[in-house]
């Protein structure tokens, strides 16, 4: 069967994909496509987004081809007003996949309008070519992004799901080792070869993501669109239960999100002022969020075979508890930042190892709140509704930075609200600290209901 298009007796056409997870205890040869695919994509988008604050600030040119640089808080609010369009039309794909396409050509059709997002950017480096393609990435990158998670968990039934945990840390990694390479590659890219060939060498790797995924159309399950089911199933009571018993959870994480997007925006800002020579090599302001990835592809196996079980023999770890403890790391993470800019109104330069260790703490929170909630809003999903969930579960990102871009607006609307310097930091840590509070009463009344698809006999 190698090689061929595997079918299931129950729900398969002659011709077609298979249509749900064969009965097995093995892992399902599609998942590396599917991870190959999201490590490409994610050196594509990490390395675009790095060096858009500094691109913004620095290259922009207008009309004529002078430069034109924005400001810090205008920069800030297409950064987050960006990163808020991302996340936002994940909805739309979601909508897209679930009842039309499926998350194949879902996948697909818009990895392409994604391409063209990269190509716009290498091509035309003024506002006209920063807003469209910041457009068609947001379409194409955000359409995709509840159906590529969803898709990993397709492929996996009850007689396989004790192996759902590894395989989105493996998926996790990917998107870390992709980010990594390109929060190096990029900012350097920008300095020795311009903006034309630092955001065209993402746009090949988008590129490549989507041939990957395309070799890999044989290997992997292939659930069919709901079409007309997916409204019945939405009209279903139970449904809609499991739909707004998570709706709360996504309003906690938003905060948090708007919290841990400003380390790839106001931090690498922060980092202009600081000592930046590490084995006496000077590193670009933006190449510090380099430690994050490098730290989540740490941490994968450190939180798994060590820091879990050991909480586990204080108290039981669910994924509710998870993510109240990420959500209290958050908080405490921004108060580092808050005392570097102390610092630096003093007169001081101090070290980036200072903002590593914000790094380090931010980072343990991202694997608490982040990995946790991708795997325990796929399995609270009804079976029709996955994409759909991921992408309500995503929409929480966009609004984070929906408040993010709003809050500098306002500021460089009206600079008498300016919070300057630690002031900043120490509103966005204490409106992570208020979040918390009322959180702990939300995790202790969820009750958990998982959903999974089903499997069938494997072929013979």
């Amino acid at each position: 069967m190698d090689g061929e298009p595997v079918k299931s007796a129950a729900t398969a056409k002659p011709g077609k994909y298979l249509t749900a997870p064969l009965e097995t205890d093995r892992m399902p040869s599609g998942v590396p496509y599917i991870v190959g695919n999201e490590a490409a994509e994610r050196f594509s988008y990490y390395g675009m987004r790095t060096i858009l604050v500094i691109f913004m600030t620095k290259h922009l040119l207008g009309a004529g081809g002078s430069p034109v640089p924005m400001d810090k808080e205008e920069a800030m609010t297409w950064y987050h007003t960006f990163l808020f369009a991302v996340y936002f039309f994940p909805l739309a794909g979601a909508l897209l996949s679930d009842i039309f396409l499926g998350k194949y050509r879902t996948i697909i059709s818009l990895s392409i309008v994604y391409c063209l997002g990269h190509l716009a950017l290498a091509l035309d480096h003024t506002k006209v070519g920063l807003g469209l393609g910041l457009a068609l990435i947001a379409i194409g990158s955000g359409g995709i992004k509840p159906c590529v998670s969803a898709n990993v968990g397709d492929q996996f039934g009850e007689s396989n799901r004790h192996l759902l945990e590894k395989v989105f840390g493996w998926f996790y990694f990917a998107i870390n080792l992709g980010a990594f390479l390109s929060t190096l590659a990029t900012p350097w890219l920008l300095t020795e070869a311009g903006p034309d060939i630092a955001f065209g060498v993402p746009g090949i790797l988008m590129l490549l993501a989507t041939i990957i995924f395309w070799v890999g159309r044989n290997k992997f399950v292939h659930a069919p669109p709901g079409g007309a089911q997916f409204f019945r199933d939405l009209a279903q009571p139970e449904s809609q239960w499991a739909v707004l018993r998570l709706l709360p959870l996504y309003v906690f994480i938003a905060v948090f999100w708007s919290l841990y997007d400003q380390s790839s925006s106001a931090w690498v800002l922060q980092a202009e002022h600081l000592d930046r020579h590490l084995f006496n090599i000077e590193l670009d302001p933006a190449q510090i969020q380099a430690i994050n990835p490098v730290l989540i592809m740490l941490f994968i196996p450190l939180f798994g075979y060590v820091v879990y079980p050991l909480i586990e023999t204080v108290f039981k770890l669910t994924p509710l508890r998870k993510i109240g403890l990420g959500f209290c790391l958050a908080s405490i993470s921004f108060l580092v930042p808050a005392m570097i800019e102390q610092r630096i109104a003093a007169g001081a330069t101090p070290h980036m190892l200072w903002q590593v260790f914000a790094f380090v703490i931010l980072t343990a929170a991202e694997m608490m709140v982040s990995v946790t909630s991708l795997e325990f809003t796929y399995t609270q999903a009804p079976k029709n509704m996955k994409s759909l969930i991921m992408s309500v579960n995503m929409l929480s990102v966009s609004l984070g930075n929906a408040f993010t871009a709003w809050f500098n607006h306002s500021i460089q609307a009206n600079p008498s609200r300016k919070l300057t310097g630690p002031q900043y930091y120490w509103f966005f840590a204490g409106l992570m600290g208020a979040a918390v509070i009322i959180y702990l009463l939300y995790a202790v009344r969820y009750r958990e209901h998982t959903y999974l698809q089903d499997d069938h006999p494997a072929a013979a």
